[in-house]
């Protein structure tokens, strides 16, 4: 009676890893399509009052990643693999803010919101320049993930989860998202050394 609950047990662990591997043949090169958010921009005063001689804008930044699997019945189950990534990545709002003190459409309000208005060009220009590293890094942790094995219809759902964030953990996706960040930093502070206060010196010279 042992013996056959050791060979059971044997037949149980290395089916498997067998599975799994006869997956490997099923692994495709996965079609990659980015894709920027369509963007806007609001324009608010808070109560709490702010610089009077400077606004702010708040980025927010969206990366969707749409999934289109590859699934193919084999014996004893399902392998599940990627075939095309819809990535969405980039800025899809700015919140410009203003100090309450200027008057919309005055000649102070204007000027500091040009000069956010720069600050909103120089996030998307982070986008475009990085538009090849991005999609490069799409492909590159696409490409990496292996097709994955489920014994039934039902747990497919729950694969393409895993797939999905396997994606968006990968090192190189990773990396080019902090390289955003980093350029971000670095054009807005650009811009805010270029900036002379020359248009908003103007409205007090009037």
């Amino acid at each position: 009676m042992k013996r056959i609950f050791y060979y059971l047990l044997f037949i149980i662990h290395c089916s498997f890893p067998v599975m799994a591997d006869d997956c490997l043949s099923y692994k495709l090169n996965p079609i990659v399509n980015l894709s920027v958010p369509e963007w806007s921009k609001s324009v608010v005063q808070p109560l709490q009052p702010m610089d009077l001689f400077h606004g702010d804008v708040i980025a927010t930044m969206v990366d969707n990643y749409d999934i289109t699997a590859d699934i193919t019945s084999i014996e004893d189950g399902f392998c599940v693999g990627l075939k095309v990534v819809d990535a969405v990545i980039g800025y899809s709002d700015f919140l410009v803010q203003i100090d309450i003190r200027h008057n919309i459409d005055s000649c102070e309000y204007n000027a500091i919101l040009s000069h956010e208005d720069e600050h909103i060009r120089a996030y998307l220009s982070v986008i475009d320049d990085n538009n090849k590293l991005l999609k490069d890094a799409v492909y590159s942790a696409a490409n990496s993930i292996t097709p994955i094995f489920v014994k039934k219809s039902e747990d497919i759902e729950d694969a393409l989860d895993k797939l999905n964030n396997k994606l968006q953990s990968h090192p190189d996706l990773i990396l080019a998202k902090q390289k955003i960040k980093a350029d971000e930093e670095i054009r807005n502070k650009r811009v805010d050394q270029n900036e002379n206060n020359s248009e908003l010196l103007k409205c007090y010279k009037k």
